[in-house]
C-alpha cells in the first residue's frame, strides 16, 4: 500500500534524522517508504533516472550510506554481492525466498539474544536471516 508524502513530511522527516534536504535524498527516502521491498542501490536508480535525469549512482549510495550513518537505514547484505536498504531499522527477520528472490520481514523477540552464553558481550549489532521457500513460490511447486 503506497503511501502518499508531502515534501515538507520528508523534508521533516530528513530533519529530525539531522539530514540536510535535498531533492535527491528527499526523492530516495520517498522511494524507500513506498517500496518496503529491501531494493538495492541499483533498484533505487532505476527507478528514480527517470524523474531526475541527471542522476549518477554515486549520488544514490552517497545518499544512502548517509541514511545509513543517520540511523534511516540499516543495510542488509544476504548472502548478496549488492547490499539491500531496509527503512524499517526497528528489530526484526528477513526472510529471503531461494526462488523469487523476495525478502519478507518477520517479527523477532529481542529475548533471543538473551541467552547467558553472552553475558558479559557487548552486542552490537544483530542480523536475523532466513532462507528457504516463500509460501507462494511453494504453493507453486505444489502445482507443478
Amino acid at each position: 500500500m503506497k503511501m502518499t508524502y508531502t515534501i515538507e513530511q520528508l523534508k521533516d522527516y530528513l530533519k529530525r534524522h539531522d539530514i540536510k534536504p535535498s531533492t535527491i535524498r528527499i526523492k530516495v527516502l520517498e522511494y524507500l517508504l513506498n517500496n518496503r521491498i529491501h531494493p538495492t542501490a541499483d533498484d533505487i536508480y532505476q527507478y528514480l533516472i527517470n524523474e531526475i535525469p541527471t542522476l549518477s549512482k554515486t549520488s544514490i549510495y552517497n545518499t544512502l550510506e548517509l541514511f545509513m550513518e543517520k540511523g534511516v537505514v540499516n543495510a542488509l547484505s544476504l548472502k548478496e554481492k549488492e547490499l539491500r536498504y531496509d527503512i524499517n531499522v526497528y528489530f526484526h527477520g528477513h526472510f529471503k525466498c531461494e526462488i523469487c528472490g523476495k525478502v519478507y520481514d518477520f517479527p523477532v523477540s529481542e529475548e533471543i539474544i538473551n541467552v547467558e552464553e553472552l553475558k558479559g558481550f557487548v552486542i552490537k549489532n544483530v542480523d536475523i536471516n532466513v532462507y528457504g521457500i516463500c509460501k507462494k513460490c511453494n504453493e507453486k511447486n505444489k502445482e507443478a
